[in-house]
């Protein structure tokens, strides 16, 4: 009984307390609200594609409750800035109510829409502000947002029904129709040039007998789930430059996602993969830096083709969700190429074919989840969903003077399903190799690191001496094991590296001549 009353006692005051305070009672806003910055920055958009969503908050630090008459976008609804106050979305509030000594969120996004306002240039800087009241006690933050005006290459919407094109594809000379959302490039489209970037939504596809150009300086920018597809008898011809400035890279062709916000710059998985169909021929890339994506190249085919499939120099491939270059029995020249950060291996050549990469760096310092695969992968089989295995013929896989490292151990597996009447040949010379046995599980013909035919001068385990490997700087110290290591034969080959520093004297392994770090 007591212990009920003392309940109720309790109650009754707590009641009593809460009733003398009139939490109802807003006085208007004078002026005096503060606010976490003067400026909103949304960075960077493309027009027509709407931007991330940017915070502000808005502090009242009065002792009073207080209701703010209006708060709103200076351009009102013909603003391209949307905000969201306390959970309602819209471009104009009235009477928001704040507490004392307490905040807000306010939430902006904008889309610059060119079908009611013509961008003025191909680049320029979009403001608003959000206003806090009116009149002696009307108070801004300002928003300042840079637009780009962009090539936009997409497939055709029905009216009716809604329904996305999807891409057919030449196949063995006959149309297949795919679930793949896209289309076939125009014969206008066949040359992107630098004059303004291109955004490319669901898959472009060079057409049959056709080749895409690239010109130096190009900017292409993909959309989720999109990428690009050259099909048979196609090519593609990325004709990149060496760039005075490793940061601008003004010379490269740039292949990324369209999120142009800084917290994108390196997220992996953002759109899909630049896709060399079987059959597609004497595709070119120099001077190109590919990132972001699920797979950065996938060459299918044609390991017997007498002009290697793909040539690929001077290449910075970057932050891929499965793998930075993938090859499944095709014919891939590579000199000068660093592959860095995916989420099972930088380089797979896998189910055979034919492979030689020179003067190059394949590392993986993936920390984003568990990977199964090591930087290097190197096999002669693919299995089918019933765990049957196909085999081709492994021509060759030659990797000369490169570093194949990463944060794992081993760095490369070399996975052959024997069988007489395939080939199986690879070799490893004058290479930085991070792969320790001590575990004992490689065992075999493929891990004698004595046989001659396989591997010869490799330097196991010792520090690349990356400058800044989880940055993908993969640039290398004058303490580098990898210094002065180099073949001269193979660097006669390659005698610039890929920052077109002279290599021939004393030649470093990987894309990189030693610097001194600062």
């Amino acid at each position: 009984m007591k212990r009920l009353l003392y309940l109720i006692t309790t109650f009754t005051i707590i009641l009593t307390w809460s009733s003398c305070r009139n939490d109802f009672e807003f006085s208007p806003s004078t002026g005096n609200l503060t606010f976490s910055k003067d400026t909103v920055y949304l960075d960077t958009i493309f027009a027509n594609i709407g931007s991330s969503t940017y915070n502000l908050k808005v502090y009242n630090n009065s002792d009073e409750d207080i209701s703010i008459p209006t708060i709103q976008l200076s351009n009102g609804e013909n603003s391209g800035y949307r905000l969201n106050v306390d959970g309602i979305s819209g471009k104009s509030f009235e009477n928001v109510q704040l507490l004392a000594k307490d905040s807000m969120f306010v939430f902006v996004e904008t889309t610059y829409n060119t079908a009611t306002n013509p961008l003025p240039t191909t680049e320029f800087l979009y403001t608003d502000a959000i206003e806090f009241d009116s009149g002696n006690n009307l108070q801004k933050v300002e928003l300042v947002t840079l637009v780009k005006d962009a090539i936009f290459i997409y497939p055709d919407r029905d009216n009716t029904t809604q329904v996305i094109e999807k891409l057919t594809l030449t196949v063995d000379g006959e149309p297949v129709e795919t679930e793949l959302q896209g289309r076939e490039l125009l014969p206008e489209e066949l040359t992107f040039t630098n004059q303004k970037p291109y955004v490319i939504y669901g898959y472009a596809a060079v057409p049959a007998g056709e080749t895409l150009t690239i010109d130096a300086g190009a900017r292409i920018h993909f959309h989720a789930n999109s990428g690009l597809i050259v099909q048979e008898n196609a090519s593609l011809n990325v004709n990149g430059a060496l760039s005075n400035d490793e940061e601008l890279l003004e010379n490269q062709v740039i292949f990324e996602s369209d999120r142009l916000e800084p917290i994108y710059s390196d997220v992996p998985g953002q759109w899909g993969t630049i896709w060399l169909f079987e059959n597609s021929q004497n595709n070119i890339i120099n001077y190109a830096t590919i990132k972001n994506g699920t797979v950065g190249i996938l060459s299918d085919g044609n390991a017997d083709a007498v002009t290697d499939k793909l040539t690929i120099t001077n290449s910075q491939i970057y932050n891929f969700s499965t793998f930075g270059i993938l090859g499944r029995n095709t014919s891939i020249n590579a000199q000068n190429i660093v592959i860095n950060n995916a989420g099972q291996s930088s380089f797979g050549a896998t189910l055979g074919g034919k492979y030689n990469v020179t003067h190059s760096t394949i590392a993986n310092y993936w920390s984003n989840s568990f990977r199964q695969f090591p930087a290097l992968l190197i096999n002669n089989f693919v299995l089918d969903e019933n765990n049957t295995a196909f085999l081709a013929d492994l021509t060759e896989a030659n990797f000369n003077n490169c570093i194949i490292y990463g944060n794992d151990n081993p760095e490369l597996i070399v996975d052959e399903i024997e069988d007489n009447s395939v080939l199986f040949n690879f070799k490893l010379t004058n290479c930085l190799l991070r792969f320790d046995n001590n575990s004992g599980n490689f065992s075999g013909n493929n891990y004698d690191f004595s046989n001659t035919a396989h591997y010869e001068n490799i330097i196991f385990n010792q520090d690349p001496n990356f400058r800044n490997p989880s940055a993908n700087d993969l640039i290398i110290g004058e303490t580098s094991a990898a210094n002065n290591q180099g073949n001269t034969t193979f660097a006669t080959q390659v005698p610039n590296d890929i920052l077109g520093v002279n290599r021939t004297v004393s030649p470093d392994l990987g894309a990189y001549q030693h610097v001194i770090f600062e």
